[in-house]
């Protein structure tokens, strides 16, 4: 049976007049360029630029040409995070939670809104208003991370917003969004957690503090891994922790435990091996997560015992 050019029954390697392959997908296209992958023709149209030479359609689908899938060879941030086009959303979000919360603070009555006192951080106190103990010690667990997010002041919630706007977007884009996002909420409970311990159990404690003084430890932490000049960032955190501890009513523990949870997650993700970066990011976390458990566990026996 006559073969008609172009169908599926025609060979790879037919060859044109002049001796030259046909393309493995148009046949009756001869073709002196091979796949450097697959080593098949392909005539210009089903050519697709690589560093080194042209590759065919299906291997480019199929894989990055190294032996690996092509997500694994996406380009990655220092941290082996994924590269975002908009490396600010995380930031953003973090930056609407807090306007969120405080817009509802402000709407159910501002300074006498009833939300602080169901969501602010407090160790164990009695409540007149509903005759039971309440607070973390009392089960309230949530008011660990519920407090990071509420304000009642504006320019308490303007500078928190201020400098996290400042710090975030460096720090986003260089651990990537889910590095980001851990490292925030670690710190922001590391300060909780040290707040819980040390301050007065009827203390009531608010504000992102905790988790902006984090960011401010991780930012040293990465301008030391790239070599930066670090005077810039040790004056600014003197300056912070100058302020923590001499302007009056400032819960310092929480900016403390936030600066140490942060610095020590930051150090974590940017100093780890890269053949196993994931198994020691994810144990960092998981022991700055185990620290915070057992300092609030050991808050907690001491309050109720």
């Amino acid at each position: 049976m006559d073969q008609v050019p172009g169908s599926p029954q025609e060979p790879q390697d037919a060859r044109g007049d002049d001796g030259l392959p046909g393309c493995y997908r148009h046949p009756d296209r001869p073709s002196g360029i091979r796949c450097t992958r697959c080593d098949r023709p392909i005539c210009p149209e089903c050519m697709v630029s690589a560093s080194v030479g042209f590759q065919c359609p299906d291997c480019v689908r199929g894989g990055s040409g190294t032996g690996h899938s092509p997500r694994a060879t996406a380009p990655r941030t220092l941290a082996g995070g994924a590269v975002a086009a908009d490396r600010r959303l995380v930031t953003k979000i973090l930056l609407g939670l807090n306007a969120a919360v405080f817009v509802a603070v402000l709407a159910t009555g501002g300074e006498k809104s009833p939300l602080p006192d169901r969501l602010d951080l407090l160790g164990l106190a009695a409540d007149p208003t509903r005759y039971q103990l309440v607070g973390v010690a009392a089960g309230e667990w949530y008011r660990l991370l519920t407090a990071m997010f509420l304000h009642q002041q504006v320019a308490h919630i303007a500078f928190n917003m201020l400098s996290l706007w400042w710090l975030g977007p460096p720090l986003e884009a260089a651990l990537g969004r889910l590095r980001f996002t851990a490292l925030y909420l670690l710190s922001g409970l590391g300060g909780s957690a040290l707040s819980y311990l040390l301050a007065a159990q009827n203390q009531p404690s608010l504000g992102a503090s905790g988790a902006i003084f984090g960011l401010l430890g991780a930012t040293a932490v990465l301008m030391r891994r790239l070599n930066y000049d670090m005077k810039p960032v040790l004056i600014l955190l003197a300056l912070n922790l100058g302020f923590t501890f001499l302007w009056p009513h400032i819960a310092w523990q929480a900016h403390v435990g936030g600066l140490i949870v942060g610095a020590a997650v930051a150090f974590g993700m940017v100093h780890a091996p890269r053949d196993r970066r994931n198994v020691v990011h994810a144990a960092t976390c998981a022991v700055a997560v185990l620290a915070i458990a057992a300092v609030v566990w050991v808050r907690t026996l001491q309050l109720l015992g």
